[in-house]
């Protein structure tokens, strides 16, 4: 059986959390874990669901030196920074 190790739990980004206040939303906490007996690590991203006024799935993975856009947005299939996020959120009040 796997046996997993969790080494950092994720929290939610409070600028987006400020941005969707006023939404319907859900969050679910990301965490990095550690496989036992193993060198591979799993990243459980930052899940934010948007239901109200739209349907938004944008997932937040922990920055790396080689990506410098950590967002990833489901329905847009597509990668986008923190200020382009915040951007797409604000243009859903409209």
């Amino acid at each position: 059986m796997l046996e997993f190790k969790i080494i950092e739990n994720l929290k939610p980004n409070s600028k987006i959390l400020e941005v969707i206040k006023d939404y319907t939303y859900k969050v679910k906490k990301g965490t990095i874990k550690h496989l036992l007996h193993t060198n591979l690590q799993v990243i459980e991203p930052i899940e934010y669901l948007i239901t109200y006024p739209t349907t938004l799935t944008i997932l937040e993975y922990k920055i790396n030196e080689i990506s410098n856009k950590p967002f990833f947005i489901k329905e847009h299939n597509q990668k986008y920074s923190l200020s382009e996020i915040i951007q797409i959120l604000k243009k859903l009040k409209f």
